[in-house]
């Protein structure tokens, strides 16, 4: 049979024109691909449909009894290697009796070691998977090296190493069936060299049905369907196996759920289907009973998720639905979405909201948060509505109110496609009562509004919009605040670290800072984690800052100091709180400095210190842009009101000042 290979074309990557080299024990199938420097191991088959191209990653290495099935390719980047078992460099390392399925993608660098299972359309890249891992379908791994002996889950996305570390251990009933898999793929490599002599296919056929009997094949069939498990529940679970947690159970009659005392039912580790039929025995056991779902961070020894899955009334046999979250401030009561009567109504813009995100096709979905967990943005995640009509949605999230009815409550429209949350709504607040209204909202979508207008202390419009660009960029917020005397003297105190990157998370914490603090100064600061500096300095609440009707504090950002390029949004801002604006020979000043390759800076200097010329600086203006640095010096305006201020222009090459003007006086 024909073995269709080739030498690496002459490029950049491959200047010496390798060819494959094949094991003569190997099969490769003729509608096969292998191009470049692939070294082929004994045994080894190669099924139709492949390609392997040592054509720009180079070289390849693929080991001895190996399947590579249909439809896999094998690729690699130009920069990155791996270190295989025999000490050298390779694009892609394939190690010793591995099975690669069909239609799965290894793109180097990339190391696969000895016993290794990769699933149908699973996907590798620029990872280290240990020996006798199986990967099951439709995986992705990406950026991280997974232990030996590891099980990933189908449809798993694992791209940070705290993932990989939580993957759960392969069992006996695993390496049987990646065991039995190789041995039908060594049959039929057999098979292929020998297809023509009868006398070599009947040994082969009485090996292949006395492996079948040592497989138990219903260890692998989907039993799940039987069970009265909701496909949310399913769901929550898969997922929350697949990040790596512990799935617990806990139950409690009428008497003990209103006296919040649950009894454990247990901890369920493994893999998911096993950890499902649990979950299923436990409902049956404990029918008539609440019966709520945990999600457990073992290493982190916390919960993540709580979820009744199970209520008296609900009918036996029925499939079970999430129809609430524990809630650690409500007072016990319960009601399902299906017997509601609707006694706390939504308000008008959330009824139009929820129509809004019904009529799109998104999903609506719920997260609470006590007092504390609120100010930490520590939220935990409630149940997805899955109803698509309006007034079941509606009814539905008036019953998470009603059970949460001292934690904040807040409402998330989810783009299922695009796998990303498109709003974020707080709708409810501890002791708000039955009257619902939304009250904190974040949009992702386009032309969507954000309102953030009901806190006890909000934020201006012109902060929300600067917290929103710094995000856009991967900027991280952080708070500092400061009595009067502090200030004086600039001895701010950080406030609490906002680790989220997410806005409606950010803008709460800021708030809370605020609310924290009142009567003093608090500042917002943008950081560039990666330069590890500071690229925004902005006061946003002074001492007697008064609060308007409707909650939304009327202190604006009073200091705007960019240090990077944000655009004009920016500038607009600064010149929009600054009490003095720039003359025009000030701002072509600016211009020419900038237009000759010079940059500006800004001091200034009270009474006193201008008698004795010890003038101090303002904050660093790093960026070029011209609207950046007039917002930057009408800022300074506005921070050193009552004292000299003047321009600075600095020729950073000769290292000297080229001009130095006042452009205020007390």
């Amino acid at each position: 049979m024909v073995v269709r290979t080739a030498a690496a074309p002459p490029t950049p990557w491959s200047k010496t024109l390798a060819e494959p080299q094949i094991d003569e024990s190997a099969y490769v199938h003729s509608f096969s691909n292998l191009i470049g420097d692939v070294k082929v191991g004994a045994n080894v088959l190669i099924a139709p449909g492949t390609s392997i191209r040592a054509d720009e990653g180079t070289p390849f290495f693929i080991g001895e009894s190996t399947n590579i099935q249909d439809g896999v390719v094998i690729h690699g980047l130009e920069q990155g290697r791996v270190v295989g078992d025999d000490g050298r460099e390779y694009s892609v390392w394939i190690g010793q009796q591995v099975c690669i399925t069909h239609m799965a993608l290894i793109h180097g660098p990339a190391y696969i070691g000895d016993g290794c299972f990769i699933g149908f359309r699973s996907t590798v890249f620029n990872a280290r998977i240990g020996k006798g891992c199986i990967v099951m379908m439709h995986a992705l791994i990406q950026d991280v090296e997974i232990p030996p002996g590891k099980y990933v889950p189908s449809g798993a996305v694992i791209t940070n190493q705290q993932q990989a570390d939580r993957l759960p251990n392969v069992t006996e009933g695993d390496r049987a069936f990646a065991h039995h898999v190789v041995q039908i793929n060594e049959s039929l490599r057999v098979g292929y060299q020998c297809a023509e002599k009868s006398a070599c296919i009947t040994p082969i056929r009485e090996d292949l049905e006395k492996s079948i009997n040592v497989v138990n094949e219903t260890d692998y069939k989907n039993l799940v369907t039987s069970m009265s498990l909701s496909p949310e529940i399913v769901t929550q679970v898969r997922s929350l196996i697949s990040q790596g947690y512990s799935i617990g159970v806990e139950h409690a009659d009428k008497r003990r759920f209103r006296a919040k005392s649950w009894s454990t039912y247990g901890t369920f580790k493994g893999r998911a289907d096993q950890v499902l039929r649990e979950l299923d025995a436990c409902l049956q056991d404990c029918q008539g009973e609440y019966v709520r779902l945990i999600g457990i961070d073992t290493q982190a020894k916390r919960r993540v998720l709580e979820e009744i899955v199970q209520r008296p009334e609900d009918t036996p046999g029925a499939p079970t639905r999430i129809t609430t979250t524990k809630s650690y401030g409500s007072n016990g009561h319960s009601s399902t979405s299906a017997n509601s009567n609707g006694s706390g109504s939504l308000g008008a813009d959330l009824a139009s909201q929820v129509r809004a995100l019904v009529h799109q096709g998104y999903k609506i979905g719920t997260e609470f948060a006590n007092q504390r967990r609120f100010k930490t943005s520590s939220w935990l995640t409630g149940p997805t509505i899955e109803n698509k009509r309006e007034a079941e949605a509606i009814r539905s999230l008036e019953t998470i109110i009603s059970d949460h009815d001292r934690e904040y409550v807040r409402l998330i429209g989810i783009d299922p496609k695009a796998k990303k949350r498109i709003v974020e709504t707080i709708i409810h607040r501890p002791g708000a009562g039955s009257s619902v209204r939304s009250t904190s909202s974040s949009s992702y979508g386009n032309g969507s509004s954000s309102s953030y207008g009901s806190s006890s202390v909000g934020l201006s419009a012109e902060t929300i919009e600067q917290v929103r660009g710094l995000l856009a960029q991967g900027y991280k917020i952080g708070t500092e605040h400061a009595d009067k005397r502090r200030f004086r003297t600039k001895s701010w105190k950080s406030c609490s670290p906002i680790q989220s990157s997410r806005e409606s998370e950010v803008i709460s914490a800021l708030e809370a800072c605020l609310a924290e603090h009142q009567g003093e100064y608090v500042q917002l600061i943008g950081i560039d984690s990666k330069a590890k500096r500071r690229i925004l300095e902005t006061i946003i609440q002074r001492p007697g800052n008064s609060t308007s009707s409707n909650g939304s504090s009327s202190a604006k950002a009073s200091v705007a100091t960019p240090q990077s390029s944000y655009g004009n949004s920016y500038s607009s801002t600064a010149a929009s709180v600054s009490n003095q604006n720039l003359d025009s020979q000030t701002i072509n000043e600016v211009r020419s400095l900038l237009s000759q390759g010079h940059k500006i800076g800004t001091e200034h200097a009270n009474k006193r210190r201008f008698r004795t010329k010890s003038w101090q600086s303002c904050e660093p203006i790093q960026s070029s842009r011209e609207s950046d640095v007039i917002a930057a010096l009408e800022a300074c305006l506005a921070e050193h009101q009552g004292e000299y201020v003047r321009l600075i222009g600095i020729d950073t090459q000769a290292k000297r000042r080229v001009t130095e003007k006042i452009i205020q006086r007390p």
